[in-house]
């Protein structure tokens, strides 16, 4: 296909910009931010192409960029993926995530306060392109009795509605991490249904990991000996046994002061937990000390089991429909019709 020409590249889409600035701008703040940071991103891309050819540029930024070039060409010659310009552009964005997410539950509820979006639908929480505004946010929602939570993101996508760049941020991960990223990103575009956050995350990261396997074996490395996603489940499932066992205590008639007392026994035996697992089962291995440094909360448990919930369900769709891709995509695009209590159930018929 010919060089795209960042000048020209969403010339329909970018009629929509004064727009979502105007409708920001007059209307709340947050989404002023949102419009505006989307805005920075469009003014930043350029062609991949062209800063693989520039030989002032640096050539360790030259080599990781002509990887994520094949691995994007993998995405759609072979797993069925868009074939559009999203990551075929590149922005320095000079920051070390896109956008901070923020979430935040009342102080003894395990469920988040969800957000409504046109297009994406409701989700658990609130991006933003500075740091500083989301830890602003988060204060002013402590300040109320909420517990919150902020994580930055490497990457997002716009769902199609602009041709998604290539970020300096998502560069932070080794190569096949890159690639597993724009396999998951790229599913996003391909199918998206709003306010299912669990569906889409669970279908985007069955394809990140399958399209990973075939990646793989495409350039003839053995395949991946699948620990360090064992040692992710392992977390995921004690992550979810406190947050039900949370929920469980918040159901109660207790008064606040003993579930406040109880609460925070709960988070001291998650760290117990997690210290057991990993001086045990994993030999030490401290991938996960960073995260579990930070204060622990109800929000903070909110973002895990959102991304593989489904994951064995699509596995299993996958198999149904013979490991052909295009299959596949069209049967979870039929999926996607049902109502959402019906989709759950075939879910988790697929599931058993």
């Amino acid at each position: 296909m010919p060089k795209p020409n960042a000048a020209t590249i969403d010339h329909r889409a970018l009629r929509w910009v004064p727009l979502l600035l105007a409708v920001g701008l007059n209307g709340c703040s947050y989404y002023s931010q949102l419009a505006v940071g989307q805005l920075e991103l469009l003014r930043q891309r350029e062609p991949v192409a062209r800063v693989i050819a520039d030989q002032t540029r640096a050539p360790a930024l030259r080599q990781r960029l002509t990887h994520a070039l094949e691995a994007r060409r993998f995405a759609s010659s072979a797993l069925g993926l868009p074939d559009n310009d999203s990551y075929r552009l590149y922005a320095d964005i000079q920051r070390p995530y896109v956008v901070w997410n923020l979430f935040a539950t009342e102080a003894f509820s395990v469920k988040p306060v969800e957000h409504c979006f046109p297009i994406a639908g409701c989700v658990a929480y609130r991006g933003y392109y500075r740091q500083g505004a989301a830890r602003g946010e988060a204060a002013r929602l402590q300040a109320q009795g909420l517990d919150t939570h902020v994580a930055g993101v490497e990457a997002y996508s716009t769902l199609g509605w602009f041709a998604d760049p290539l970020l300096s941020s998502m560069l932070r991960r080794d190569d096949e991490q890159l690639a597993a990223l724009l396999f998951h990103e790229l599913a996003h575009q391909r199918l998206y249904v709003p306010g299912d956050t669990a569906f889409n995350e669970s279908y985007a990261t069955f394809v990140e990991r399958e399209g990973l396997r075939q990646w793989r074996r495409a350039r003839g490395l053995p395949p991946l000996d699948g620990q360090a996603q064992r040692q992710y489940r392992q977390l995921v499932e004690l992550l979810l046994a406190t947050r039900e066992r949370l929920a469980a205590l918040y159901a109660s008639d207790r008064p606040q002061a003993e579930l406040r007392a109880l609460k925070q026994a709960e988070f001291t035996r998650l760290r117990r937990d997690y210290r057991h697992l990993r001086d045990g089962a994993w030999g030490g291995s401290r991938r996960f000390d960073g995260w579990f440094a930070r204060p622990l909360n109800n929000a903070s448990l909110v973002p895990f089991g959102l991304y593989d919930r489904w994951v064995p369900a699509f596995a299993a769709l996958f198999e149904q429909s013979e490991r052909d891709w295009a299959r596949f995509h069209a049967a979870v695009e039929a999926l996607a019709e049902h109502p959402a209590d019906e989709r759950e159930a075939a879910l988790r018929q697929l599931s058993d």
